[in-house]
């Protein structure tokens, strides 16, 4: 999955978890190593974990 599908299906995973929760990904991308991390800043949510290929995503607080 390209890096521009990849964030929008996780967006649309992590709108479907409640506040706080943790959703694991595996993203082999070779741009995921950058593009996760500055994703997640952009959007609020925390990166809590990653050791590529998988990243551990926390969904922000409303």
């Amino acid at each position: 999955m390209a890096c521009g599908e990849l964030v929008l299906q996780l967006r649309l995973r992590l709108m479907a978890l409640s506040p706080g929760e943790i959703f694991q990904l595996c993203a082999r991308d070779p741009g995921a190593p950058q593009d996760l991390p500055a994703w997640c800043r952009l959007t609020g949510h925390r990166l809590v974990r990653a050791e590529p290929p998988t990243y551990w995503i926390q969904r922000k607080e409303e």
